[in-house]
């Protein structure tokens, strides 16, 4: 299990004494080896990557949710509000928020899950080329490499269902969900009130492995 106290409440990392504090589980055992992966990522390119939870379970998840593309609420050096730096459910936004509470309803221990994204790097647009899913496509199966104890991907939205082609020979099992993001909320709202039920289908798929 990761080191920390887990939140009782969303948009925890509103806070930056918060932020800091989980900065300094960068270098956990459990989340190090991601850490790093994120630094080799920033390495080669110019966006801004956000690092993974170190509350979550990191290399120990047996689930990994690949939403699609980092928002502002990620990037710590946004001007304004600024974001957390993480790919968190505890992020202050609607998103992270709605994650937050779909993975209490699913009763998905947050130790099991691991957060990302398809196309990792966040550079100043939501847009998505087909480029990006090719190429956030092949990061996810490096990343997997990270995970031994995984079991299922959960593509969460349709612009991360896109590698669905690309990411169906690993080993693990792939599922998708709608995003839980306002605008789906907003255009589908029964459909998004019933993403709990397909995370938890997800998990109970992988306790039956």
């Amino acid at each position: 299990m990761s080191p920390g106290r887990e939140p009782e409440a969303p948009r925890s990392l509103r806070d930056p004494e918060a932020r800091e504090a989980r900065r300094a589980l960068l270098a956990e055992p459990h989340i190090r080896p991601l850490t790093q992966y994120v630094e080799d990522l920033r390495a080669r390119s110019t966006a801004e990557f956000p690092d993974f939870d170190p509350l979550d379970g990191g290399v120990e998840s047996r689930l990994l949710f690949l939403l699609e593309k980092p928002g502002p609420m990620t990037s710590a050096s946004r001007s304004g509000r600024a974001g957390s730096g993480y790919i968190s459910r505890d992020n202050d936004d609607p998103t992270a928020e709605a994650i937050f509470t779909f993975m209490r309803q699913a009763g998905i221990p947050r130790w099991e899950t691991v957060l990302w994204n398809l196309i990792p790097g966040w550079n100043g647009t939501r847009k998505v080329t087909a480029r990006e899913v090719r190429e956030g496509a092949n990061e996810a199966l490096r990343l997997v490499q990270l995970l031994p104890r995984l079991r299922a991907v959960v593509l969460v939205g349709k612009r991360a269902e896109q590698a669905h082609p690309l990411l169906a020979a690993g080993v693990f099992s792939l599922s998708s969900s709608l995003h839980p993001s306002p605008i789906v909320r907003a255009y589908q709202p029964e459909k998004w009130r019933q993403i709990p039920e397909a995370w938890s289908a997800a998990y109970r798929a992988v306790n039956s492995l």
